[in-house]
Parts: structure tokens; C-alpha cells; sequence
């Protein structure tokens, strides 16, 4: 139940990414029942590739608990780890990760890589998926047919 819980939270930063016209990936980490870091997508409005969500997280996380290993958290993200945010989470050696929905298109917790279980690291993460999936795929979805209908309707207008 604790894992809603808190993939709950992690929906509502994806809205609240979404209300500012990012990608609605949000993501928290949890230690010990408390959430201790947490972020949402800010890539276009830092102008930074490095503002994903889960990236967020973890440095708000390490700041949190002083030190860059997270050995004994949870990370919630509504969205499967991008290579980059699949990467951090192996550094950070975070043990247990719960995801929303898969991306097919850029997944690295087993859609297209599996970096969070591959053997050859020295830190591989438990990985549950599915959690508040379909909310999680809804987000998503609804959010880019607004985009694509934006597009076309700014595409459509004719100049006076």
C-alpha cells in the first residue's frame, strides 16, 4: 500500500510538471517512511538536459541525508528510467526502485536496456514495476495529444 502511497506523490510532481508544460515524469525517494527528496521535470525551463526528474530527486535525497550513497531508499518514478537517470540510480547505489509505466522509446529498467539489473555493475537494483501504472500511462498520454493538438492549432492559424 505504501508504494501507491508514494507513487501517488510522485503522479502529482508529474501533474505539477505537466501545469508548467514539461514532460509529466515526477519522482520521489523515500527513506525510512519519509520522503526525502523529490523533483519533477525541468528540463525547458532550466534550458538543462540534466533536469529530469528522478535527477532532481537524488540530489535533493543525497543533500538530505549528506552523502552521495543512498543505500537504504526507495525512488518512485512514474515513468521507466531514461540511460542517464538509469545511471545516476546505479551510482547513487539506490536498492529499490518503483516504476509507473514503461517507455518503450528510451526505457532503461528493461524496455529497451535493463541498466538497473545488469550483472557486470557493482550495484544492480530490485525493480518493481506497474505501480499506479495506467494513471501514470494517462498522464502521458493525455499530456502529448494536448501537445500534438497545440501544434496543430498553432500550425492551422492563418496570419491576418
Amino acid at each position: 500500500m505504501s508504494d501507491e502511497r508514494y507513487m501517488g506523490r510522485a503522479l502529482e510532481l508529474a501533474r505539477q510538471a505537466a501545469a508548467e508544460e514539461e514532460t509529466p515524469i515526477g519522482a520521489v525517494i523515500v527513506y525510512q517512511d519519509h520522503i526525502i527528496g523529490e523533483g519533477y521535470n525541468k528540463r525547458n525551463q532550466k534550458g538543462n538536459p540534466l533536469c529530469h526528474a528522478e535527477i532532481e530527486a537524488i540530489d535533493q535525497a543525497a543533500r538530505y541525508v549528506g552523502d552521495w550513497r543512498l543505500e537504504d531508499c526507495t525512488l518512485y518514478v512514474t515513468l521507466e528510467p531514461c540511460p542517464m537517470c538509469a545511471g545516476a540510480i546505479v551510482q547513487a547505489r539506490i536498492p529499490r526502485v518503483v516504476i509507473g509505466a514503461m517507455n518503450p522509446k528510451a526505457g532503461c529498467a528493461g524496455s529497451i536496456l535493463n541498466l538497473l539489473q545488469e550483472a557486470r555493475f557493482n550495484h544492480q537494483v530490485e525493480v518493481e514495476r506497474g505501480v499506479l501504472e495506467q494513471e501514470s500511462r494517462a498522464l502521458m498520454q493525455a499530456f502529448f495529444a494536448d501537445l500534438r493538438k497545440r501544434k496543430d492549432d498553432k500550425n492551422g492559424e492563418t496570419a491576418d
